[in-house]
Order: C-alpha cells, then structure tokens, then sequence
C-alpha cells in the first residue's frame, strides 16, 4: 500500500512539474523558446542563461526610486508576459528580476507567461490578457489591474513601477 502511495505521489508531481517551463522550437530562429507558464529557474536553462545573467548582473538600479518603492509591492502581484526570442523580454525581464529582488519582493506573487510571436502561451494562459507587445508586467492590487509596463519603460522600471503602485 505504501508503495502504491508512493507511486501515485511521484506520477502526479511528474504531471505537476510537466505544466511548467515548457519549451518548442522557435521556427524563426530555430533555436528553443520557452512557452506557457513557467517559473525564473527556467532561465537557468543553458538555452536562456547566459543572457538572462549578463542583463541580471549588469543592471544598476536606481536606490533612490527602490527606496520609495519600499512596503509598496506588498500588496501588488505580477503578471509577466514575455517572450525568450524577443530582444526587449531578454533585456526587460532580469533587470525587473533585479529589481524585485533588491526590494525582497515574494516572487511567488509572480505568473510568467511565456509565449511565442503570435503572442500564444502553450494554451490559453494569455489569451485574456490583451497582448499586443512583450514584454507586458502586469500590475494588480486585490486581483484588479492597477498599471502596464509595456515592451520598454516610459522612464525607467523602477519610476514606471513607482508611478503604477503608487496610484
């Protein structure tokens, strides 16, 4: 019996684990791209690593703007629509990482949507979203959307950030 439950524990965690960090081949480039959700330690896949470290570690944020948006982000959760062929998603996302963590954001507070050129996730996971552009962040205070951050910054991450929270 306990074999059994063994069993069945580790089948529904393989089926758990399989509806994260999907990837298929982008026909563009024919290179790999991540679909659907997924979680930041897919980027420690070697197809995303290396640039998803370079852009993390050489991004300087702004202390003076991180230490306004201190406390702000407590009740806020994100929704990240990106995409890993596109330039502005490889240069946006880990420096919004960065800056998340700098402020010890709870990254559990955070859905990742990956999706391919015709802005499609592996199923209907941004279909609602009204994607034009990726990067899309998606800010939200108790489930309703308070701001956008699309494909690049008005100002900055942290001020276009600050002005969204702070509303």
């Amino acid at each position: 019996m306990k074999r059994l439950i063994l069993v069945i524990l580790l089948f529904v965690t393989a089926i758990n684990a399989q509806q994260f960090n999907n990837s298929t081949i982008d026909t563009v480039k024919n290179k790999k791209m991540l679909i659907g959700f997924c979680t930041r330690e897919a980027f420690q896949d070697t197809a995303f690593k290396d640039w998803f470290d370079e852009q993390y570690k050489n991004y300087q944020p702004d202390y003076e703007v991180l230490d306004k948006l201190e406390g702000k982000l407590d009740e806020i959760s994100i929704t990240i629509v990106m995409g890993t062929w596109c330039s502005d998603s490889r240069e946006q996302v880990p420096s919004f990482y960065k800056i998340l963590d700098e402020l010890n954001y709870d990254t559990n507070k955070i859905n990742l949507i990956c999706v391919d050129r015709k802005k499609k996730g592996l199923s209907d996971e941004a279909d609602s979203l009204n994607i034009e552009l990726v990067p899309t962040i998606i800010f939200y205070r108790n489930n309703e959307e308070i701001g956008r951050i699309i494909e690049t910054p008005a100002e900055t991450l942290e001020k276009d950030m600050l002005e969204i929270v702070s509303k």
